[in-house]
This record gives structure tokens, sequence and C-alpha cells, in this order.
């Protein structure tokens, strides 16, 4: 149970909190299951407190200071979390809802199992962050930084993620539908299994990304860099691969009927076992290609 002095001294504004929390030597915060609905919070000291449980739905928390504390179960529908530092916070099984996150710091967070739907991570830190099994749909992490996050298991349907940093993040069983990643850097990105049909991946980088039967049918891949992409038994039926680079990739029994291949470079790319029933391949570059009847084209 939240200490009730807590509660009213925090209600007294960022500045009076912390001098009180140093006049009394009062450091280990006790706001379990808090009731801090709509409460003003911008800037407020709360390192290592413990929110389990807590309802801050409608807070303004913007630049506040949460670093290692713990909202696991927490309300934060609506919360205003802009520039706030919440480096390596337990919000697992919190909800986030609408929260708005832009500029945040949360490297190191554990985000697993947490309901963000239309959560807005404009250019916040989430680099080695786990979401793994999280509910993010619609969510927003244009320009955000995700290095090495985990969003297997997640659900990202329509989550944008455009001119984001995704390198090595790991997607593994993700529904991302319709998701967008305009732009989007995805070097060595773990896509194995993932479901990204009717996904836009305009002018992204996939160098080197691991697509092993992951669902792209109808996706928009143009203009995309595929160098080295393992593409082993992917779904890209209809997909669109105009422009696309796809130099020395592994697309052995991938499925590309229908699949807009014009113009795109499939230099020295094995195509061992593809369907390409359909496929526009007017311009494609296929110089040492490894063709689907297993003769290399010259």
């Amino acid at each position: 149970m939240a200490n009730l002095e807590y509660l009213n001294k925090l209600k007294q504004g960022a500045t009076n909190w912390l001098n009180w929390l140093n006049h009394h030597n009062q450091f280990n915060i006790d706001l379990i299951n808090a009731d801090l609905r709509g409460v003003d919070l911008t800037e407020v000291y709360l390192v290592k407190a413990d929110l389990t449980g807590a309802n801050l739905t409608n807070a303004n928390i913007r630049g506040a200071n949460l670093t290692g504390a713990n909202l696991q179960f927490a309300q934060l529908s609506d919360v205003c979390l802009h520039q706030a530092n919440l480096t390596g916070v337990n919000l697992q099984s919190a909800c986030l809802t609408e929260a708005d996150l832009t500029g945040a710091n949360l490297i190191g967070s554990d985000l697993r199992v947490v309901k963000a739907q239309y959560a807005n991570f404009t250019q916040a830190n989430l680099i080695g962050t786990s979401l793994r099994q999280a509910q993010l749909p619609q969510a927003n992490f244009i320009q955000a930084k995700l290095n090495r996050a985990n969003f297997s298991e997640t659900n990202l349907a329509k989550a944008i993620f455009n001119q984001a940093d995704l390198s090595g993040a790991n997607f593994f069983e993700a529904e991302a539908q319709s998701a967008s990643f305009y732009q989007a850097n995805l070097y060595r990105v773990n896509a194995v299994s993932t479901h990204l049909s009717h996904g836009y991946f305009l002018a992204s980088n996939l160098l080197e990304a691991k697509l092993v039967n992951c669902d792209l049918r109808w996706a928009n891949l143009s203009y995309t860099d595929m160098t080295q992409a393992n593409l082993e038994g992917a779904k890209l039926r209809g997909a669109n691969l105009r422009g696309a680079n796809l130099t020395g990739a592994n697309l052995r029994g991938a499925n590309l009927r229908g699949a807009n291949l014009k113009g795109t470079n499939l230099s020295g790319a094995n195509l061992q076992g593809v369907d390409i029933e359909e496929t526009d391949l007017n311009k494609a570059i296929l110089t040492g290609a490894i063709m689907p009847d297993e003769n290399l084209h010259f």
C-alpha cells in the first residue's frame, strides 16, 4: 500500500518532493497501488520507486527520472512521459495505451506483455529493450532507436517504424501486418516466421536480414537493400520488389508468384525452387543467379 505521506508530498511538486526526500533521507519510495490519476509529476524524482500496480492515468510525468523504477502492472493510459528517463524500468504487463513517450529513454527496460495500442514512441531510445509478447498495434516508433530490441511474438499490426534504427532487432513470429518501415534500418534483423504481409518497406535497409519463412505477401519492398538477405521459404506472392537490391540473397524455395521484380538486382542470388509464375522480371539483373531450374544465369 502506498505511503500516504509520500502521496501528499508528491502532489506539492518536484522541487518540494526532492527537498523533502533529501531532508528525511527517504529514498525507498513506496508507491505500490498509489492513485496518482491526473497528477502533475513533471520532472519528479522517482529513481527506484516501487509503483507496482499504481494508477497514473492522464498523469503528466514529462521529464521525470524513473531510473530503475518498478511499474509492473501500472496503469499509464494517456500519460505524458515525454523526455522521461525510464532506463532499466520494469514495465512488464503495464498498460500504456495512448501514452506519449516521445524522446523517452528506455534503454534496457522490460516492456514484456505491455498493452500499448496507439502509444507514441517517436524518437524514443529503446536500445536493448524487451517488448516480447507486447500488444502494440498502431504504435508509433518513428525515428526511434531500437537496436537489438526484442519484438518476438509481439502484436505490431499497423505500427509505424519509419526511419527507425532496428539493426539487430528480433521480430521472431511477430504479427506486424500492414506495418510501415519506410527508410528504416533493418540491418541483420531477425524476422524468421514473422507476419509482414502488406508491409511498407520503401527504401529500407534489409542488408543481411534473416527472413526465413517470413510472410511478405503483397508487401512494398521497392528500392530496398536486401543484399545477402536470407529469404529461404519466404512468402512473397504479389510483393513489389521493383528496383530492390537482392545481390547474393538466398531465395531458395520462396514464393514470388505475381511479384514485381522489374529492375531488381538479383546478381548471384539463389532462386532454386522459386515460384516465379506471373512474375515481372523485366530489366531484372540476373547475372550469376542460380535459377529455379538450378541452372546458372549468364
